[in-house]
């Protein structure tokens, strides 16, 4: 079997929310030219991605939430949700396609099919909170596939590293106090969306960092605080919020990371997932808006996952 699953779908691509915002399509073409430029992609297998159900977005947001959405999205133009966050007619379907590339994938790996997978979706999700899309988020994508392994798969303990430059909010928001599930994160603090320092609940270890954060003091941190808590709890499956804007390069946020650093997360990613999770690790993008950096730093952590 090929080790990794590559998930994505053309739908992902139609959803726009203007010419000059960062979130834009070209994130997933530079991606796969990259994938193909580097000889990546003979390395993973290609899957569509399906249409989330009802059901399983219902399991992490609220009924008003979906409903809300789907009255929002446009026949034609763009309708703003939020400042940053606006709906076109392919919203909607780009959405339910991106948190249907995480059910995929936790299928894919609980079956044995692949050993991992990445999602290379967009709209991202890890904003979205249950009742409220925001931060360049509908669907929390990351949330939809770690309640999908619970209850589906019957997993008893799913825990989710984020390492995106902003705080997971709406995946706090899913989970706060859920025994069943950790989040480990780290984000540049202060900084949008102003959440994550205060009084987090006890399955939520969040790191805020400073900007100007560097490789280092990144790897210092997770050696410190996220693997020890990550073994403590012994995941059965662990999930990635694969956000890479906090790149050196992008000019979003303000953390110095570079591709060798999100080489090196990965691989202690894998480890822990080795040891208590046979290996099953999910990971699904979230940020990265400078389009070379993005790429180099997919094509490494996709390197990680696929064993080259």
């Amino acid at each position: 079997m090929s080790s990794t699953a590559f998930i994505t779908h053309r739908d992902c691509s139609l959803h726009e929310m203007g010419a000059l915002h960062p979130e834009c399509p070209a994130r997933l073409s530079a991606i796969s030219d990259h994938m193909i430029a580097q000889g990546i992609d003979p390395y993973y297998v290609y899957y569509d991605a399906p249409l989330a159900s009802f059901e399983q977005l219902l399991r992490v947001h609220t009924v008003t939430h979906l409903e809300r959405l789907k009255r929002s999205s446009p026949a034609t133009g763009v309708v703003h949700l939020d400042p940053d966050t606006a709906m076109n007619p392919h919203t909607w379907q780009a959405a339910l396609r991106s948190a249907g590339a995480g059910v995929m994938a936790v299928d894919l790996v609980m079956s044995g099919e692949v050993k991992n997978a990445f999602c290379s979706i967009r709209p991202p999700g890890h904003h979205a909170e249950r009742q409220n899309a925001m931060g360049f988020s509908f669907f929390n994508n990351i949330a939809v596939a770690a309640a999908h392994a619970l209850k589906v798969h019957g997993l008893s303990r799913v825990a989710i590293v984020d390492f995106d430059v902003h705080h997971g909010n709406g995946t706090e928001d899913s989970f706060k106090n859920n025994e069943q599930v950790l989040m480990v994160g780290m984000f540049q603090h202060p900084f949008y969306p102003y959440s994550g320092a205060d009084n987090p609940a006890s399955n939520m270890l969040n790191v805020p960092l400073p900007a100007g954060t560097g490789g280092d003091e990144f790897r210092q941190m997770v050696t410190d605080i996220w693997l020890p808590r990550l073994r403590e709890f012994k995941p059965e499956m662990l999930l990635i919020s694969a956000g890479f804007d906090a790149h050196y390069e992008d000019d979003l946020g303000g953390m110095k990371l570079l591709e060798k650093d999100y080489t090196w997360v990965t691989e202690q990613i894998m480890q822990v997932a080795d040891e208590s999770a046979k290996g099953r690790v999910v990971s699904m993008l979230e940020g990265g808006y400078v389009l070379s950096a993005l790429a180099r730093s997919v094509g490494a952590h996709i390197k990680v996952l696929a064993g080259i």
